[in-house]
């Protein structure tokens, strides 16, 4: 009959850690504690078989034997921040930000690409102003890209740098007596930030208002959609959404804002002078307290059973109802200023 197995004597220095073995069964000591009963402290000696952990609550100690390694708790890696991403990639993005000359940290390019006519003496001027070019095989910018279709280039770009709201402004009326300016409410999504902007700008938008909480900022994703639009369009990023839209009515602008409720149908909207076009959030729209900040509110009728659209497809249609306007007035002053 096999007796069982003897309690473990402790003294002196605690004996964490230690596996000791009797008759053939091991055991991990671990120092003595106190632990209280009632009124009573009472002197507790731990001693048990080394067992796998259930949890980490259960038991905190490391299993170890002849037939397998130890198994070691790692910490579950941290989601990559969009904010912190800074690699662009494909031709149109890389070539529209050497001709911008856009600050480049790093670019990684195929010795076949290098040498096109159309990226050559770019890359020749990016080097001369500290740009680091490596030429790298294919294979090598599928692991930076990580499998994305990168078309034989990839940049490091520098942080964006966003305008200050007054000098947005400034530059909008610099260009135009008319500007646009487009406002995007809490915009998480960094695919839909890049098309609202390809579109703001391809329309003749003069800049875009972000707020610097609870939305996506310009990231490598958003410079990608935008492709190439952001190197010839101005973004200004605000921490106060509704004083930025106090600011612009101060300088001028008509704000108007899209909600599914508008009261104004937008094609029946006369759309002059400098004006500012408000698009909200994916699937919440527009905040009681922006809406509140509009002039006016319009929304776009719609005919099927889906209840509302993408927050960047109905920018861009908004905005076109702006060009749309504007195209017609000027086509209609071109005619009366023709001699007859």
């Amino acid at each position: 009959m096999t007796s069982k197995p003897k309690k473990l004597q402790t003294s002196g220095e605690p004996n964490r850690g230690r596996t000791v073995k009797i008759k053939g069964k091991r055991f991990v000591g671990s120092p003595i504690r106190k632990a209280k009963s009632g009124d009573r402290d009472q002197t507790v000696s731990v001693g048990h078989p080394i067992r796998k952990a259930k949890s980490a609550e259960q038991n905190n100690q490391i299993p170890h034997n002849s037939h397998s390694k130890p198994h070691i708790s790692l910490p579950s890696p941290a989601i990559k921040n969009a904010e912190d991403s800074d690699l662009i990639y494909g031709r149109h993005p890389v070539l529209s930000a050497l001709e911008s000359q856009r600050e480049l940290n790093r670019i990684w390019v195929t010795s076949r690409l290098r040498y096109d006519p159309r990226f050559h003496n770019l890359l020749l001027q990016a080097k001369e102003h500290g740009t680091v070019i490596d030429e790298v095989e294919p294979k090598r910018l599928d692991q930076i890209t990580e499998g994305a279709n990168h078309q034989g280039i990839a940049a490091q770009i520098a942080p964006y740098s966003y305008l200050e709201l007054t000098d947005l402004i400034a530059k909008a009326k610099s260009v135009t007596n008319d500007p646009v300016i487009v406002v995007a409410e809490g915009i998480v999504d960094p695919h839909n930030l890049g098309a609202i902007i390809r579109t703001a700008e391809a329309i003749g938008a003069q800049g875009l208002v972000i707020p610097q909480r609870r939305a996506v900022g310009i990231t490598s994703t958003v410079v990608k959609v935008a492709a190439g639009a952001l190197e010839n369009f101005a973004v200004a990023r605000v921490i106060n959404l509704s004083r930025a839209l106090e600011e612009l009515k101060e300088a001028g602008f008509w704000i108007y804002g899209t909600a599914a409720t508008g009261s104004e149908p937008i094609h029946t909207v006369r759309f002059s002078g400098p004006i500012v076009l408000v698009i909200g959030s994916e699937g919440e729209g527009l905040s009681l307290l922006t809406q509140r900040a509009c002039d006016v509110l319009v929304s776009i009728p719609l005919q099927g059973k889906t209840p509302s659209l993408n927050a960047s497809v109905a920018a861009g249609m908004a905005l076109y109802e702006v060009y749309r306007q504007r195209s017609l007035n000027t086509l209609y002053l071109n005619k009366l200023q023709k001699p007859l």
